[in-house]
């Protein structure tokens, strides 16, 4: 088959390598994938459309393929990161992997955040656990030399259950330093190591009280998170129009022929996994 045909085929994954492994946590059930495209115009043609908030579906060869929301930014080129939760047989063959080894990949799907409207905002980022990955996508992009002025004042809260359960040290190790954002880490409960915020994320969002003037929220974690979450900006000032929710969690085939991932009339892979509160109030009303 043409190479070409088979950059037209979304059922067919191109070949990447494995270019490092990153343990992410202390119990070493999360990891950080860098991965390479094998061909370039492979390459070429993931980056076309690729932006924050999308996923891949990543293939395990002679297992089964996995939905997998997309850690690094379109403006980090050379490659693709992926945090990966050790959770079932793609990702526990995934996580036995070894640097030098040929996997393969479909995407990038779904929508991802809205940039554009995004712009000239104040943002305000709210993350929980391993459902930051997107959300990380997100940031760099923001940060990067070539868009940070398209924006205004950025806020990070960003809370796990302890101090050793949190993704991309480094990166927020140097968040830290900056004094263009804002930065909030918070853990569940007290730690003898943790001089930083304790408390969930909602208590947290209330502390900090980002304000609804000229922003938007876009916010990622576990469900009780966002459960918990959403009162709280509504509390704060923001309205449903305001506040952008990724659903990744319900992700499946990537291509809207399963049908395991609809909400009311729309198909989460396709039409999400952003949403605004105001979208997502419709549809569950559907």
């Amino acid at each position: 088959m043409n190479h070409k045909h088979e950059l037209d085929n979304p059922y067919i994954p191109s070949l990447v390598t494995i270019e490092d492994i990153d343990s992410e946590n202390e119990v070493n059930d999360l990891k950080t994938f860098k991965l390479t495209f094998n061909e370039i115009a492979d390459k070429e043609k993931f980056f076309e459309n690729f932006k924050p908030g999308q996923f891949a579906e990543i293939t395990e060869f002679g297992i089964g393929e996995s939905p997998i929301g997309i850690a690094s930014s379109p403006t980090e080129e050379d490659y693709l990161l992926f945090t990966i939760k050790k959770t079932g047989k793609v990702t526990n063959r995934l996580h036995d992997s070894k640097k030098g080894k040929s996997l393969g990949i479909r995407g990038p799907f779904g929508n991802g955040w809205p940039l554009k409207e995004a712009e000239g905002k104040n943002i305000v980022i709210i993350g929980g656990g391993f459902a930051f990955t997107t959300l990380r996508s997100f940031i760099v992009y923001l940060l990067h030399g070539n868009n940070r002025s398209k924006f205004g004042d950025i806020t990070i809260i960003y809370g796990c259950r302890n101090p050793g359960e949190f993704c991309y040290k480094e990166d927020l190790e140097e968040w830290g330093k900056r004094d263009d954002i804002n930065l909030h880490l918070t853990i569940d409960r007290e730690h003898p190591d943790w001089k930083k915020l304790v408390g969930f994320v909602p208590t947290i969002t209330k502390e900090v009280a980002p304000s609804p003037k000229n922003a938007m929220a876009f916010v990622c974690g576990p469900p009780v998170m966002i459960k918990y979450t959403s009162p709280v900006l509504h509390e704060l000032g923001f309205v449903d129009e305001q506040v952008f929710l990724s659903l990744e969690m319900r992700m499946k085939c990537g291509i809207g022929k399963c049908g395991r991932c609809n909400i009311g009339s729309k198909f989460v892979c396709i039409d999400g996994p952003v949403f605004s509160q105001a979208e997502l109030n419709v549809l569950l009303k559907d």
